[in-house]
């Protein structure tokens, strides 16, 4: 299976388009600090998930899928950090 069939993949694609929209609204200021560190983050979890697929033994795909999950918890942190 194709990793862009991958329902994990989708959902953290669709991620990534609602962190954008969410931090658009972000003062300022935050640019090239908690905004940029959020985006990268959601980046981070699709593109891990891909990477992960496109190794050759398991232990190297499993590898690449617990950094896309801990990204999403990185950006889980973060935006309670922004909620603060």
């Amino acid at each position: 299976m194709n990793y862009i069939e991958l329902e994990v993949w989708k959902e953290a694609r669709s991620l990534v388009k609602t962190i954008y929209e969410i931090t658009k609204s972000f003062p300022t200021e935050e640019l090239y600090g908690l905004t940029s560190q959020i985006r990268r983050c959601s980046i981070s979890i699709p593109s891990n998930i891909a990477e992960g697929c496109g190794r050759k033994t398991s232990k190297e795909s499993i590898h690449f899928f617990h950094i896309a999950r801990g990204s999403l918890y990185e950006l889980e942190t973060q935006m309670y950090l922004a909620l603060d």
